[in-house]
């Protein structure tokens, strides 16, 4: 059998940097053999200027949104956004469908190998059935209210279905497809519960805290969200008062082990997270945070508490999030930008981060995130720039 031997001035094996002197021996189908001293690996390295590290995973994505790049005006803040997005449809399925094969292979260049993609629709389908990259298909449920409940279900049901019928046609594990709910601010309870009994052991999403209204919607039925909601025809909110924040309003819909991401947080309390931490070790596979720290900059300027996050011991994992609320889809750039607003975070945390607890997140650690005997895990190699593009 052929092999291939890699070296760089530094190997991130998904855990840690290993010194200098180890070289990875890969199978000519990607698979990983072991990483060896250099004295004991032969003749034919491959040597590269900069890091290796494997196949960068991007938590949370929207390719179905990819025809939105430079539509939406930056620093908007999250309720006019969300009504640019609601209201801009115009466009033709031709550039739609374009835009998405387009984005695809900007992820697949910079690195990324595992996507945990939210859609309300198929658009995506035939672009990521001939992908290389795996896709955890998040298919996004939306109903304000518990009337609408079965009938938005069945809808967001038809179009799950389309993409677990296409998995017959792909690779085993190219896909992994559920049900996930939007965001505190457009979900009922009726809505909550169904996905709950549907999403038993699956991986799901959830967008959380993007804005302090959040909470105060489910605090006092008052704030920012009610314009939004008029666009829907509603007068005022259509969810109860809790008198709690959004996120201990809406995390208990969820107990049937679950693995839950929650997406943004920009505006997440320390005392929230305990919350939500305590909360899953009772009741979920695991929790984790997705940090998409570009589309905070681009749509509140604002980071979200990381070093917090960090402290209360948080699985973090990152994200892009959309064309509309994005310059580029690229992991590296976020790591980027972290390490530039907070120079504080070590090198290595970041990788971890992109690696191998974005694999555990989206429940693929089997083949992703780490360089370990067996796995297909894809390699990136970054340069002294931090600029990533994939090379195996």
């Amino acid at each position: 059998m052929n092999y291939r031997k890699f070296q760089a001035d530094k190997i991130f094996n998904g855990f840690e940097f290993l010194d200098p002197g180890h070289v990875l021996i890969m199978e000519e189908n990607g698979k990983v053999v072991e990483i060896i001293a250099d004295m004991d690996a032969g003749d034919g390295i491959e040597k590269h200027k900069g890091i290796i590290c494997p196949g960068f995973i991007n938590a949370h994505c929207h390719l179905e949104l990819s025809h939105l790049k430079d539509v939406i005006p930056p620093h908007t803040g999250l309720i006019p956004f969300l009504i640019d997005v609601v209201g801009k449809r115009d466009f033709q399925m031709e550039l739609i469908l374009d835009c998405i094969d387009k984005a695809e292979k900007e992820m697949e260049e910079a690195g990324i190998v595992a996507v945990g993609d939210i859609g309300n629709t198929n658009n995506t389908l035939q672009t990521k059935k001939k992908s290389r990259i795996v896709w955890n298909n998040f298919v996004e449920v939306l109903s304000f209210t518990d009337e609408r409940s079965a009938s938005n279900m069945l809808h967001y049901s038809n179009v799950l279905e389309s993409f677990i019928e296409a998995e017959s046609e792909i690779e085993k594990d190219h896909f992994k497809s559920s049900l996930v709910p939007h965001a505190p601010y457009s979900i009922s309870n009726k809505t909550f519960m169904e996905i709950n009994e549907r999403t038993e052991h699956a991986v799901i999403s959830m967008h959380n805290q993007e804005n302090p209204m959040e909470d105060e919607l489910y605090e006092k039925g008052t704030g920012g969200f009610i314009p939004f909601f008029n666009v829907f025809g509603f007068d005022s909110s259509p969810f109860p008062v809790t008198g709690k924040s959004s996120l201990r309003s809406c995390l208990p819909h969820f107990n049937r082990n679950q693995r839950m991401m929650l997406v943004h947080n920009t505006f997440t309390s320390e005392s929230d997270v305990a919350f939500a931490i305590g909360y899953a070790k009772e009741q979920l596979a695991g929790l984790h945070f997705c940090i998409c720290a570009n589309a905070n900059l681009y749509i509140e300027n604002r980071m979200p508490p990381i070093n917090m996050l960090i402290k209360q011991g948080a699985e973090i994992v990152l994200g892009t999030d959309s064309y509309s609320s994005n310059w580029q889809l690229s992991i590296a750039a976020e790591i980027k930008t972290i390490r530039e607003k907070l120079p504080e975070i070590p090198l290595q945390l970041m990788l971890q981060w992109a690696t191998i607890n974005g694999a555990k997140a989206l429940g693929r650690t089997d083949a992703l995130g780490s360089f370990e005997p067996g796995k297909r895990p894809g390699m990136v190699l970054l340069d002294p720039m931090l600029n990533a593009r994939r090379i195996f």
